[in-house]
């Protein structure tokens, strides 16, 4: 009987979760629906859809199409998305849900990401480029900072050395705002300052910080500009998947119209004619291409595997990357490795967790380019020697050895040999974690802690083997490792508490900032090896190995920061900042600075008068004033110095040290007062926007060597670093955005940025001139820029070319070189002596553009879309030191040069004979017009139809097909009009803001094609 009641019990509860499951199943329903626009009609795609109270969310595709499912009819959908107001709707019995999100009013733009912050664009005092997410992945490129060029007023972006693999970029905001130290931004990378760039792929947002109301919140390190980067992150709702893969096949964008052998032989007879050898020219008797030899059709690819996904109280964004480019020069390519990783908890109502980790891996396997011309190093880069090389001879000897009998000039190394047998490989290691804490304290108030670990480390190997007779045959091959380490530590501690005040919002921010950073170094090189089967890594085996060096410093900086922000009635804007600094590699005295600014914005558009608007939407005054500061300067340059040097005591040679300099106890940071007059305007319902901004930037206390010490002193180094110079840079910039057409099928929009940058030296150490070179070791001054008080910075600086000497007497006011004689150049006389000597050189051309700009044109018809981007350069001189090698005479040349140059039956040409007696002379006959304009990139893409998509089970199918650098318009006669070649001895132009416009043995630009795919699960 008990058995029964049991039975009939389980039956009962049985029968009930069977009904409860089936109304549960009832209730559930699916709804779909189309996200569109309320100002234009166009479709949103990536609006957030949430069911109320529950944890389940989708968002809207391309065509702004959704579908979700809710619990009943009693569900409630929030529809969200930036800019635009949020909409609850209730679902009731509706099975399709259409919405249209009108633009905020309250929130003009999206919501702008500041130092140590947030604030609406609308509220901005400062001068600020947003630039979005899909300008930084319309093209692939090996870092973000690429992706920048172009895109925002006033930030000029170039590569370290043209299309090289892996070659550093160099960024610089509102222009040189130093002489010696570093013009490149401050980069801070979810919140990490001085953070490496992560993949384009991966960034939500970036926002470049230009004036001294935005990036005095960061104080000693922000006179040259801040660089915000904002990686993505997860959204409630379910799991997002997105795939990303690019390939791209790459050209040389140029290379020089050179002699064949032939008229090589001829050109060569032609210079010993002029130069009274009666002799022919010994032919070779082979037609070789060099150029073509070393050049190859390079290749990239990317691609990039993302996850992401949460709840309401966590979410999380991992992916990985893979990028490859194997360059347009054989034997050099480039391959990175990365990953990233954020997670977000909100673990109470008052406390909120957060991780953000990333890294990579990265090998390059270099070219030898832009070397500092040195003879006794086996001649030039691969890039000169290509040009110099003789055409007439072979790349193997007979019996299969490398050919190197080149026939003029300096005994030199076989450039295709250089690039198949040396070896230049750096690994980078790159790692960074940010831990963070957001803790409500009570209401409005919060505080949010962060710690923050990364390091860099990096090796470089180079290996000379034994067949490069010239370079390194003599010392048995050669071998040189160095290694750099970077650690560095950063936390940071803020409270930032908002409130209503009166009629208007208050702000308040203060925090401490701690970050030590420590670099290591090792440098080793050896000769005379056994084999060259070990490369670099053998140095064991060496006969022969020169003195190593190693070194370790430490910098600490630690500060105190604050800032007001007020808003009164949505009108008036007030923001003021002040950081205070503590950096430990300043001198005694002046290891602190404050570094202060203000500004205020007025929304004139708010006013009564002009509210009810049609036509002005929006329109907003912008002041600004600030002192921001550069720490130009390494650990312990401010202190006594040693340095070691071999001595001998009692015949044996012994390790001694020697006072190399005298401390400097004042020295302190270059201090940059700058100030920002903006005017933001919104027309036709924001259908048009423009800003405008003035500036001018002081820098003053400039870091400069001051050679005055005395030499009876004992001091090897005969100058200190002191705080004696100035320089100034003023000028404007406008950002341009249209919405030209917007109906359902087509829409068209324009994005056009334009900015000017005057720059003057206004004060050196006691007024004199500074020169300086950026020549090769070989040309015949070491003189070739200056430095001079009232004067742009860099000027070249050599003879004045007054054209050809047509023999008898010479024109007034001019000479020529001596001995010179009809068909050779003239120069002007500028002291009048008859002779042109030292005291005859004077500026011949200015590297400063007058103006940059970019322009990209957005077209969408239904599925296809349409990118093009233009970006130039006006202005801007550039000193062609590829030409000054290619007519010396003991080269190959240009067939231009040889069918314009004088002769006797071809006088009315300005172009000197052949074998002239210029010596490789820095005159202005070799300074060119740099100004361009470049098809940067243009990019044609289709996104499947949505029902394709559904029946395929994905979100999104996108497919691409993009091409860059494809046509440039210049005037320029050398390989690319953005060059980069920066002096002899170095190899990286990053820190370098005086050598401009120099171009000799640059790695040339590349043409890409690129095909891309994008997968959303």
């Amino acid at each position: 009987m008990m058995k029964n009641k049991v039975k009939l019990v389980r039956a009962y509860f049985l029968t009930f979760l069977l009904f409860t499951a089936a109304m549960a199943n009832a209730q559930q329903k699916s709804v779909t629906g189309k996200v569109t626009a309320g100002d234009d009609g166009m479709p949103l795609p990536g609006v957030n859809i949430s069911v109320k109270g529950s944890t389940t969310g989708t968002s809207t595709d391309f065509d702004g199409i959704y579908t979700i499912d809710v619990p009943g009819d009693d569900a409630v959908l929030i529809y969200s998305f930036i800019g635009f107001v949020s909409q609850e709707v209730p679902v009731g019995a509706k099975n399709e849900i259409n919405v249209i999100l009108q633009t905020d009013a309250n929130d003009l733009e999206e919501v702008v990401v500041v130092g140590y912050g947030t604030r609406k664009k609308s509220d901005i005092t400062g001068a600020v480029s947003s630039v979005k997410s899909e300008e930084l992945t319309a093209f692939p490129v090996a870092s973000a900072e690429q992706a920048l060029q172009g895109r925002a007023a006033g930030v000029v972006v170039q590569s370290n050395n043209g299309g090289e693999p892996g070659a550093p970029i160099n960024i610089k905001i509102r222009g040189n705002t130093s002489i010696n130290a570093s013009s490149s931004p401050l980069i801070v990378v979810d919140g990490f300052v001085g953070a490496s760039m992560p993949q384009a792929n991966d960034i939500e947002s970036m926002e470049v910080l230009k004036d001294a109301s935005a990036t005095a919140i960061y104080g000693s390190r922000g006179s040259n500009g801040v660089v915000l980067v904002t990686t993505k992150k997860g959204k409630s709702g379910r799991l997002n998947v997105e795939f990303n893969t690019t390939y791209a096949i790459q050209n040389t964008s140029n290379s020089l119209d050179l002699l064949n052998a032939n008229e090589f032989a001829d050109y060569q007879n032609q210079i010993r004619t002029n130069n009274g050898v009666s002799s022919s020219y010994p032919q070779g008797t082979a037609d070789t291409d060099w150029q073509d030899l070393i050049y190859t059709t390079g290749s990239t690819q990317n691609h990039q595997l993302s996850f992401s996904g949460g709840s309401d109280k966590i979410n999380f964004y991992a992916s990985t990357n893979y990028f490859k480019q194997d360059g347009i020069i054989i034997n050099s390519d480039y391959t990175k490795l990365s990953f990233l990783s954020n997670i977000d908890a909100q673990v109470t109502d008052k406390l909120k967790l957060g991780m953000n980790l990333s890294g990579n891996r990265a090998t390059k396997n270099g070219a030898s380019t832009k070397s500092d011309g040195s003879v006794s190093a086996g001649g030039d880069d691969i890039i000169t020697l290509a040009m110099r090389y003789a055409p007439d001879q072979p790349v193997y000897n007979d019996d299969g050895s490398y050919n190197f009998g080149n026939t003029v000039g300096d005994p030199v190394d076989n450039p295709y040999a250089i690039a198949k047998e040396r070896i230049d490989e750096t690994k980078a290691d790159n790692f960074r974690a940010n831990f963070y804490a957001n803790y409500d304290i009570i209401e409005n108030l919060t505080f949010k802690t962060t710690f923050g670990f990364s390091t860099d480390n990096q090796t470089n190997g180079i290996y000379l083997p034994r067949v490069l007779t010239q370079t390194a045959g003599g010392d048995g091959g050669r071998a040189i490792v160095e290694t750099d380490k970077k650690t560095s530590v950063l936390s940071e501690n803020y409270l930032t508490y908002n409130t209503e005040l009166g009629k208007g919002n208050l702000t308040l921010l203060a925090g401490y900032s701690y970050q030590k950073t420590v670099s290591e170094n090792f440098y080793s090189e050896a000769t005379g090896f056994i084999t060259d089967a070990f490369s670099y890594y053998g140095l064991g085996s060496a006969t022969n190995v020169l003195q190593p060096d190693s070194s370790i410093s430490t910098v600490e900086i630690q500060s105190q920061f604050g800032r007001v922000n007020y808003d009164y009635d949505d009108k008036y804007l007030l923001t003021a900042t002040v950081r205070r600094d503590g950096a430990s590699n300043f001198a005694a005295n002046e290891k602190y600075a404050i570094f202060p600014s203000a500004a205020l914005g007025w929304k004139m558009s708010n006013e009564n008068f002009l509210k009810d608007s049609e036509t002005i939407s929006n329109l907003k005054l912008r002041a600004s004033y600030g002192v921001t500061g550069n720490p130009s300067i390494g650990a312990y340059e401010s202190l006594a110095r040693f340095e070691t040097l071999y001595a001998s005591s009692n015949g044996e040679t012994v390790s001694a040290i020697t006072p190399e300099q005298p401390e400097n106890p004042d020295l302190k940071w270059e201090s940059s007062y700058q100030t920002n007059l903006g005017i933001d305007l919104g027309l036709l319902n924001n259908r048009i926007t423009l800003s405008l901004d003035y500036y001018n930037i002081d820098t003053k206390d400039l870091i400069l060597t001051d050679n005055s010490i005395t030499e009876y002193l004992g001091y090897t180094g005969d100058d200190i670093l002191a705080n004696v110079g100035q320089i100034n840079n003023k000028g404007f910039e406008i950002a341009l955005s249209t919405r030209n057409i917007a109906t359902d099928n087509f829409r068209w929009t324009t994005d056009f940025n334009w900015a000017t940058n005057k720059n003057e030296v206004v004060k050196l150490v006691n007024n004199a001139d500074l020169f300086y070179n950026a020549a090769p070791s070989y040309f015949s001054h070491d003189r070739s820029y200056v430095l001079r008080v009232g004067e742009e910075v860099g000027l070249f600086w050599g003879y004045d070319y007054a054209g050809v000497f047509q023999g008898g007497s010479l024109p007034a006011g001019t000479a020529t070189l001596s001995g010179g004689v009809a068909g050779d150049p003239l120069f002007k006389d500028i002291d009048n002596s008859g002779d042109i000597t030292e005291a005859d050189r004077t500026t011949i051309g200015n590297p400063n553009a007058d103006y940059t700009f970019g322009i990209t044109n957005n077209f969408t018809y239904k599925n296809f879309d349409l990118s093009i981007f233009f970006q130039g350069s006006q202005g801007g001189d550039i000193f062609n030191m590829t030409n000054v090698q290619l007519t010396n005479g003991d080269a190959n040349t240009t067939r231009d040069y040889f069918n314009s140059a004088w002769t006797s039956s071809n006088t009315d040409t300005n172009t000197p004979r052949v074998g002239n007696n210029s010596n490789r002379e820095i005159s202005s006959r070799f300074v060119e017009d740099g100004s361009y304009v470049r098809l940067k990139n243009i990019a044609v893409g289709y996104n499947l139809p949505s029902d394709v998509i559904e029946k395929l089970g994905m979100e999104n199918i996108r497919l691409s097909f993009s091409a860059q650098n494809l046509l440039t318009f210049t005037n320029y006669s050398g390989l690319d009009p953005e060059v980069s070649y920066f002096g002899r001895g170095g190899n990286n132009n990053t820190s370098q803001n005086t050598a401009q416009g120099f171009d000799f043995g640059n790695y040339p630009t590349v043409k890409s094609f690129n095909f891309s795919l994008n997968i959303k699960f």
